[in-house]
């Protein structure tokens, strides 16, 4: 087993070649925290701000870091051929067992982001043994109907793709501001990510089923996501609603609820901090604690409860 494997891998799975960019050496037996990137973006435009956070560092020095990029989604990727069948949602998390294996993970600490988030649940559920503990950021547990579908290609057709992804990604608020954050994705997603590539993508998540999860006790048989999980979204944020009604699936006594302000769409892009220090004690609660004690900041006399992050 390599001593450190930093850098790009092109991983062979049942579904295609998944391009992975690994930070870091295994550390004993700690779990590797794994991400997925939403739609329209890759690993860098998602996660870069929240990674290269400086406490946040503090933190992953202590874990194997491994980054998932959905396929066709990386920078440089080549455009996919006429026809080629991009993976169903369900497909997407099949291919992470490859991932893990490749590696020799015992399990992840997943962190997802809106498509990514829904993969990673998806992963959790047929594979709970793999995942230790998910953080979800604006998670939509909810299936597309057709009448979604309609309007989602009807909106295809009045706006260019980048800014029918960025409605996606943004709150209204931040979108009527044209704000910076907004300029700045709006001309990376057009440059970065190959267009047919997302294209593929977005059809993809824009047709998917239920997550189908229920809170234990609700349904008979119901089946949640077993490990602990941190939930998170921006106050009016697009994602809110799927949030709030993927809380109420969840079983309480293993789930926390963030909801963030001041975050607009994308919390780990515009609040790294508070994210970083949620993610502290999710990491503590889960018996982590040596290796995500908080370094008290000048003037701050500690740690801060969650609650003063919105919560």
């Amino acid at each position: 087993m390599p001593e450190c494997w930093d850098g790009e891998h092109d991983i062979e799975t049942p579904y295609g070649l998944l391009h992975v960019v690994i930070r870091g050496s295994p550390k004993g037996n700690r779990p590797a925290i794994l991400t997925y990137h939403d739609v329209g973006l890759n690993h860098k435009l998602c996660f870069n701000t929240f990674f290269n956070f400086e406490d946040m560092q503090e933190i992953t020095k202590h874990f194997v870091v491994c980054h998932v990029d959905a396929p066709g989604q990386q920078v440089g990727a080549s455009q996919f051929p006429q026809g080629y069948q991009f993976p169903s949602m369900e497909q997407l998390a099949a291919m992470l067992p490859s991932v893990v294996q490749h590696f020799g993970f015992k399990y992840i600490i997943g962190i997802g982001v809106g498509a990514g988030a829904y993969v990673l649940a998806k992963f959790a559920l047929i594979f709970p043994d793999l995942v230790e503990g998910l953080v979800l950021m604006n998670i939509d547990p909810n299936g597309k109907g057709w009448i979604d579908w309609a309007a989602t290609k009807l909106s295809g057709l009045t706006s260019t793709l980048p800014d029918t992804v960025l409605s996606h990604l943004f709150s209204q608020e931040e979108l009527v501001s044209n704000t910076e954050l907004v300029q700045s994705y709006r001309q990376q997603i057009g440059n970065v990510v190959n267009q047919a590539n997302l294209q593929l993508f977005w059809n993809m998540y824009n047709s998917r089923r239920d997550l189908d999860i229920n809170r234990p006790g609700t349904v008979p048989n119901a089946k949640t996501l077993r490990c602990p999980v941190m939930l998170v979204v921006g106050d009016n944020a697009p994602a809110e609603d799927g949030v709030v009604e993927c809380n109420s699936k969840l079983d309480p006594t293993t789930t926390t609820f963030l909801k963030m302000a001041d975050s607009g769409g994308l919390p780990q892009v515009t609040q790294p901090g508070k994210l970083t220090e949620a993610f502290k004690y999710f990491l503590q609660g889960m018996g982590y604690s040596k290796y995500a004690s908080s370094v008290p900041r000048p003037g701050t006399g500690g740690q801060e409860g969650l609650s003063s992050l919105g919560a």
